[in-house]
This record gives structure tokens, C-alpha cells and sequence, in this order.
């Protein structure tokens, strides 16, 4: 799916708005922890620090904030031909994922008919690509439909493809939520479930996220965004095939919680980031490209079913109860950065370095290198 602009992507963890960084009133357990693994990253990777500058920079400058308001604006109100352009921006990517990581060639190594799990699929580029790295590769695709918000499909029928139009964050059976309070407004907003309980597929997308123009129940925007990326993870490695291969969709290598998820899938998986370099490399986002993915190491388990548990607090919760799973869902960054900080610098390195080289030539940065 194509992924909308934010300038609140090149602020600094610290500075960044209300409904992107989580808050504990009672000591702030989220934010110190926080602060804590940046000052490290900011002490020991001068990739990082020199990104970090930039963006400071960026978020100072109203131009940058007139640069970022017109991609948000082209996302929002796209016809036909920034469609195709989306559409054909996410092939490219596509290509260069496969070309720097091999991400889709678990396609071509499957003994049977290779299948892909596409959990956000619009406009459909992204697929369109993984689809053709074997011809015999079938798929089953999720997403939203264009009356809730989503995003035009722009991949070409085929027998090959299962489209099913549907809101991905509501789908409590297939998270593997049974419990379902029949009191509660969204109950009555659950699908049932889509995909068999057995079934698998050699590669899982993970690379949905909260659309702007989204038209569906009142959900805080805060807690909508964290049963999306946990819905996609919690069914995605549920339905992959052991030793198969999970593309999610990131953001912002340095946030605890993307540092606690790439360490939690190191565990089980051999974990490789990818960053475009000509499309949204003045963002934070990334995709990691897990391959060798077993979802029945403990490890994998223990991840499943804390997802599964942020999905039931994110969608049915009362605001004390989420409020403390904020602060107690990531790891502790001390802790993190012991067993973990020489892996995330090695994994990271590359991805800062690239946004801030496409930072250094944007329009709103004076000081360039």
C-alpha cells in the first residue's frame, strides 16, 4: 500500500506530536525509555546523529512543513494518474526490495505452487511485482474498500488472485480473539474469520497503515494504528509457512517499539532491513524483509499471543488498561540495548544514512553536507 506523508516523520523522537508517541502521566515509563535508547543511538552512530540534525532542521524550516503537506495532499485526493503513478512507484519498489534482498525468492524455492498473503494489497504494485518473480505463484489479498477510505485497486484480474474487501483491524477470529464482549460498540464491526486455520503461504506483506481518509467507527487515532500493525503481524506470521518469508512495512528504526519488534523477530528469523532509495527516502519508513521465519519457536509463540493481547486492549480496553499496555509492551531499553544495540546499529546504519543523504538535498535544508 502506498504509504502517506507525515512530517512528523523528521522530527525527533522527543519532539514528535502527541498521537505518535505514547505517554505515561503517572512517570512517563514510555518516554524515558525512549530517551534512553536515543541518547545511546545519538552517542554511538553518527548516521544517526546526522539524520537526527536534519530532521530538527526540517521541522524548523515552514518550508519543510509546505513540502510534506503536498505529498499528504497528492495521497489524499489522487486520480487516475497519481494512482498509476502509486501503483507503479510500489512495482518499482517491489523490484528493488527483490534486487538488494532476494525478499521473494522463497516463491521461486517452494516445491508446490508458491502462495502469497497480502494483507493491505491496494493500489496492488507491490504485488503486482512478487506475483511475477514465478508464474506460478497465487495470492490472496486483503483490502479496504474504496468506500471506507481505501486506496483503488490497479491490478489486473486473474483467476490467480483472491481480492477480499475488508477492514483488516476487525478481524478478531483470524487474530485468534475469540472472547468478543457483545456489550461493547465495535462488536458488532467483527468479520468472520477469513482464512483457514491451517492454511499457509510462503510470503506474508505486512505494509498496511492508517489512511487519512479512512471512513469506518470512531476509533482513537492512536489506538487504530496499533490493531492495525498488530492485526497484520498477529495473522501474518500465524499463516506463515515455516521457513517462509514476512515484508513489513516500518517505521523509524530508532523507535523503541520498531527496535523492540526487529529484536523480538531476530529471535526466529533471519532479519534484513531494505530502504528505498528513490522513493519516500525523506521518510523513516523501511521494510524489514524477515526470511526463515518459524512461528513455532517459543520466541514466535510469546509474540503471537502479545499481539493478540494488544489487538483485545487497542480494540475493547478502557483507556486505563491501554494506557498501561503502552507502557509495558516494549522492552525495556537498557535491557534492549545489552543483548540487542551492536544488531540494531548493524541493521540501522544503512537506513538513516539513507534519509539523511535524501534529506541533505531537500529543498527546506540549508545546511548541506
Amino acid at each position: 500500500m502506498a504509504d502517506s506523508a507525515c512530517l512528523q516523520d523528521t522530527l525527533p523522537e522527543s519532539r514528535k506530536d502527541p498521537s505518535c508517541v505514547s505517554k505515561d502521566p503517572p512517570g512517563q515509563k514510555f518516554e524515558r525509555q525512549s530517551t534512553v535508547l536515543l541518547a545511546w543511538l545519538r552517542a554511538n552512530v553518527p548516521e544517526f546523529q546526522r539524520l537526527s540534525d536534519l530532521r530538527a532542521e526540517g521541522w524548523s524550516n515552514p518550508q519543510g512543513d509546505k513540502f510534506f503537506q503536498k505529498q499528504r495532499h497528492n495521497a489524499d485526493h489522487a486520480n487516475k494518474k497519481t494512482s498509476r503513478f502509486f501503483f507503479n512507484m510500489m512495482k518499482e519498489i517491489g523490484r528493488e526490495m527483490h534486487q538488494a534482498t532476494k525478499a521473494f525468492a522463497v516463491l521461486k524455492s517452494a516445491v508446490d505452487n508458491p502462495k502469497i498473503l497480502d494483507m493491505c494489497m491496494a493500489p496492488g504494485g507491490f504485488l503486482e511485482t512478487a506475483l511475477g518473480t514465478d508464474y506460478r505463484a497465487s495470492a490472496v489479498a486483503f483490502s479496504l474498500p474504496e468506500s471506507n477510505g481505501g486506496h483503488k485497486v490497479l491490478l489486473r484480474k486473474s483467476h490467480k488472485v483472491v481480492i477480499k474487501y475488508l477492514d483488516v483491524t476487525m478481524l478478531a477470529s483470524d487474530v485468534g480473539e475469540t472472547d468478543i464482549p457483545t456489550e461493547h460498540p465495535l462488536s458488532q464491526h467483527m468479520l468472520p474469520q477469513q482464512l483457514d486455520s491451517a492454511g499457509t503461504f510462503d510470503l506474508v506483506v505486512c505494509d498496511g497503515q492508517i489512511l487519512r481518509n479512512y471512513d469506518g467507527p470512531a476509533i482513537a487515532a492512536n489506538r487504530q494504528a496499533r490493531r492495525l500493525t498488530v492485526s497484520q503481524l498477529a495473522i501474518g506470521l500465524r499463516h506463515v509457512k515455516i521457513g517462509g518469508t514476512m515484508v513489513v512495512l516500518l517505521h523509524k528504526v530508532e523507535a523503541l517499539n520498531t527496535a523492540t519488534l526487529l529484536h523480538s523477530f531476530s529471535k526466529f528469523s533471519t532479519v534484513t532491513l531494505f530502504k528505498p532509495t528513490k522513493h519516500h527516502a525523506k521518510r523513516s519508513s523501511f521494510y524489514m524483509v524477515a526470511t526463515d521465519v518459524h512461528n513455532d519457536h517459543p520466541e514466535a509463540v510469546l509474540a503471537m499471543t502479545s499481539w493478540k493481547t494488544q489487538w483485545r486492549v487497542a480494540t475493547f480496553g478502557p483507556d486505563e488498561e491501554y494506557d498501561e499496555g503502552l507502557q509495558n509492551w516494549e522492552s525495556d531499553a537498557n535491557t534492549l540495548i545489552d543483548e540487542f544495540g551492536g544488531q540494531l546499529v548493524q541493521m540501522g546504519r544503512e537506513i538513516w544514512a539513507t534519509q539523511a543523504r535524501a534529506l541533505e538535498k531537500a529543498p527546506f535544508i540549508r545546511n548541506k553536507a
